[in-house]
């Protein structure tokens, strides 16, 4: 699955350099690429923390589409330093920005992805360990008048695992904090 979202970054990328290789369609695109650090936490389990990077266009949608790519774990959160299990999120998002053109907006996200659990012990192969992603979101994005911005967002896993038939800890409700840094911006 990891390949998979590694080869759909790639293309997205070839694609996006197809477009700014004739002066016409670079102006035609409008591109906007923003990089940062994303914070999550599962209600009554795991802090996971990770980075991610946010796509839109004028000309999609007039920027209210936004295409996102993240990874988050616990690695870098519940499972630093401590005997947390270690979890892994790839997750690719495609979210919708309502009132865009101002600078707080609602905001409302379809996430897919792959999780995976290294439960370490060889007693918990039995277990099952990973799991196909599909959540919603719905939250607030505000844009600051210089390149940052901050999206707080609650979620729901549709296929949470239930430990017999998905990854135990893979729980229902989340919460998530983005910070992102305005990377490319063409006017």
């Amino acid at each position: 699955m990891t390949r998979k979202l590694i080869s759909a970054i790639i293309f997205l990328s070839f694609f996006i350099s197809l477009q700014g290789q004739t002066v016409s369609a670079k102006k035609a695109w409008l591109i906007e690429v923003k990089g940062g650090i994303k914070l999550q936490k599962a209600q009554k389990l795991y802090w996971e923390n990770g980075f991610s990077i946010d796509l839109s266009s004028q000309k999609i949608l007039d920027r209210r589409l936004h295409i996102e790519a993240s990874y988050v774990t616990s690695r870098l959160g519940s499972a630093m330093g401590s005997n947390a299990i270690k979890q892994d999120n790839f997750v690719l998002s495609g979210s919708y920005h309502f009132r865009h053109k101002n600078q707080l907006q609602p905001v409302i996200k379809l996430n897919t992805g792959y999780f995976h659990a290294d439960y370490e012990e060889d007693i918990f192969d039995v277990l099952p360990n990973s799991a196909f992603l599909l959540s919603l979101d719905a939250g607030l994005s505000y844009e600051f008048n210089f390149p940052l911005t901050v999206n707080l967002c609650a979620g729901y896993n549709i296929n949470y695992g239930k430990g017999i038939s998905g990854p135990g800890t893979l729980y229902p409700i989340y919460y998530q904090m983005s910070i992102y840094y305005t990377i490319l911006k063409q006017k």
